[in-house]
């Protein structure tokens, strides 16, 4: 039985082990409210780090794409700049020239036709990011619409139906228009088909995805532009693509580099990655990049006066921590692109090895294979194991520390459950060949039940 945090028993006080705190220290704490007096900070240490321990292992989580490996320098980068302000330019000048430095590494990385011209800005995460490279889009379609002297009163956004929860917030709170194209089992992802059907002359924009989450699969973004250069011919309609690339573009550029997914598409007006993914930094952290200043509206950037100085802002968050942009410069300093490749190709070696020892047992068939990102997922075999579910391989799973979720795949597929791995940097063979066995324990004697295990409440795996 799942338990939300807020079904917990918070009424009982935090009760303190004796060999933590000292003679005469209080042995217990309130929960929800302050203590009257104050605790030594060895003894709140212990307690929290306890209470965290409960989380697990965060290496053995492989349903999350968020970094969970640094090495001992990036972290010693990490300690010493964790209380730096990242938005505070005029106070630490040079942490601002190493955020402008990434943005435009990223720039040359995916091949903006004139990195002097791209702009770009760093973010909490790619759910920044990608609101961001949404607002651009709302803004440029109101501006030419409102100047050709039409209404600008109700735009939509066109996307595949599994896309990140990112864009039904964006959608929700800026008030557009979702068009979701469903994924099918002859349209795996949103590749350009019967494209027409969805855009319109208040389409702002395409949302292409380089690394589906539900299965880590690339969408082909050179073909759905060549599907909207067709609407293009047939309308008039100039529909731009933003690539949410916050796994892909961290990962294509060095295993896929003849791949035309990026600013070599010229309808390509914008870019998202996440640092804290295939970046190969802690969380958070992400980028947005335009391929050229005028495709950011000067609307939605805003002049401040901050400590003595004006400073342009563009962002959703104002304070956060420089810490992430420094290690993100230090992994493009210490790997370069032969590093990187290096680093993403152990991952996908590990994911192709444990895609094709998967995909040979009786009980599953692959619904792709990691040849895209280091990410898989697998179904359940028809006809394979009637007494139990992928639901009930998570959670023997789960009993041996690993995460691996299982989820119904979104709307016309809804009925098709698939798990899913996610390998990431410090997932070695050596765990992989751990986690097969596993696997293969778990279903060896999932086999074996003579009837279904009880209908339990499960928790639910978000995207």
């Amino acid at each position: 039985m799942s338990h939300s945090h807020s079904e917990r028993d918070l009424s009982g006080d935090v009760d303190v082990n004796p060999l933590f705190a000292r003679p005469g220290e209080l042995r217990s704490r309130p929960r929800t409210r302050l203590a009257d007096l104050p605790m030594l900070p060895e003894t709140a240490y212990q307690v929290v780090h306890d209470e965290a321990m409960l989380d697990g292992n965060a290496r053995l989580n492989l349903a999350t794409f968020v970094g969970t490996w640094m090495d001992d320098q990036a972290r010693r980068l990490y300690l010493e700049a964790f209380d730096k302000n990242m938005i505070d330019k005029d106070e630490y000048p040079s942490t601002a020239a190493i955020e402008e430095r990434c943005w435009r590494i990223l720039a040359d990385l995916w091949h903006a036709p004139d990195p002097a011209r791209a702009i770009g800005t760093s973010t909490i995460g790619s759910s920044e990011a990608c609101m961001l490279g949404g607002l651009a889009f709302k803004r440029r379609w109101q501006e030419a619409r409102r100047a050709a002297g039409k209404p600008a009163d109700r735009p939509n956004l066109v996307m595949s139906s599994a896309v990140q929860v990112v864009w039904e917030k964006f959608c929700n709170y800026w008030d557009v228009e979702p068009r979701y194209v469903p994924i099918t089992e002859e349209h795996k992802t949103l590749d350009g088909t019967d494209l027409k059907s969805y855009v319109d002359e208040n389409t702002i924009g395409v949302v292409s995805i380089l690394g589906v989450t539900y299965t880590g699969m690339y969408e082909p973004v050179l073909t759905v532009s060549r599907a909207l250069d067709e609407i293009q011919r047939e309308t008039g309609l100039d529909i731009p693509i933003h690539v949410d690339g916050a796994s892909g573009a961290m990962v294509a550029p060095f295993l896929q580099p003849h791949l035309e997914w990026d600013f070599r598409v010229p309808r390509v007006a914008s870019i998202n990655t996440s640092g804290h993914k295939y970046g190969l930094v802690n969380p958070g952290l992400g980028w947005v990049l335009w391929r050229d200043r005028d495709l950011l509206p000067e609307s939605l950037v805003f002049k401040v006066s901050y400590l003595g100085g004006e400073m342009p802002t563009f962002g959703l968050n104002f304070s956060r921590p420089a810490a992430q942009v420094l290690v993100q410069y230090f992994q493009f300093l210490r790997l370069g692109r032969l590093g990187y490749h290096e680093v993403q190709k152990a991952s996908q070696d590990v994911a192709k090895y444990l895609a094709d020892r998967i995909g040979a047992m009786d009980a599953f068939e692959l619904w792709n294979d990691a040849s895209d990102i280091p990410v898989f997922a697998w179904r359940q075999k028809p006809g394979h194991g009637t007494n139990w579910t992928l639901y009930d391989v998570s959670d023997r799973l789960r009993m041996k520390g690993w995460l691996v979720p299982a989820y119904p795949m979104p709307d016309n597929l809804a009925d098709t459950v698939v798990q899913r791995v996610v390998i990431r940097n410090g997932m070695s063979m050596d765990l992989a060949t751990n986690l097969l066995a596993d696997i293969e324990e778990a279903v060896a004697y999932l086999d074996k039940l003579t009837q279904p295990l009880p209908d339990v409440e499960r928790s639910v795996f978000h995207h």
